[in-house]
């Protein structure tokens, strides 16, 4: 007796468009490998056995910008390198998004130097800026899964966007996972 079986006793399940492409984009995003200093060890790490984001639907980091519709940016950019960074970006298919993984990606870091980009959004957007020097592996999984939540939510085209826009539709907003998961306090209510 499996799932199927409990909640689907007719053999038919029904689900909106929206929710089924959301659905199955969330379980299949493939990241672009651009590692450029040292978060790049740890977003390796994230592909180890320990982690496995294999488990999310994240199979394998795409050497190809034409296969992957996630680009980590792990490490500094320097100005060299941002025009190859847009290059790559530009050749990822749509819908693409961004993870700006550590400090010097999300804000230059400690390099306030000529050489260096204050910030990947300068050269493409960010959806998720993931702080740290260098960021521990949990938190790139955390970023992925905050990823997974908002790709769940989008909708479906530019004249859906409007339609929900218009109808007020607010997306969930977004809460660490330190506080969702940490231990209720008794007599405080949240």
């Amino acid at each position: 007796m499996g799932i199927e079986e409990k909640l689907l006793p007719n053999g038919v399940m029904l689900a909106g468009l929206e929710k089924l492409v959301n659905w199955a984009r969330k379980n299949s995003v493939w990241p672009a490998t651009f590692g450029l200093a040292c978060c790049a060890i740890e977003m390796m790490t994230v592909g180890g056995a320990r982690y496995d984001y294999a488990r999310f639907g994240m199979e394998r980091f795409s050497a190809s910008p034409r296969q992957a519709d996630l680009m980590i940016v792990a490490g500094r950019v320097t100005n060299k390198m941002a025009p190859v960074l847009r290059q790559i970006y530009d050749q990822m298919p749509e819908p693409k998004w961004v993870i700006a993984m550590g400090v010097c990606a999300s804000s230059g870091g400690m390099f306030n130097n000529y050489a260096v980009v204050q910030g990947v959004d300068h050269v493409v957007p960010v959806d998720i800026y993931l702080p740290g020097c260098p960021p521990r592996p949990e938190m790139l999984l955390d970023a992925i899964l905050k990823l997974h939540h908002r790709i769940s939510q989008e909708p479906l085209g530019p004249r859906r966007a409007a339609k929900l826009l218009e109808q007020g539709f607010q997306k969930d907003e977004l809460i660490p996972s330190s506080e969702r998961y940490a231990p209720k306090k008794k007599g405080v209510k949240s």
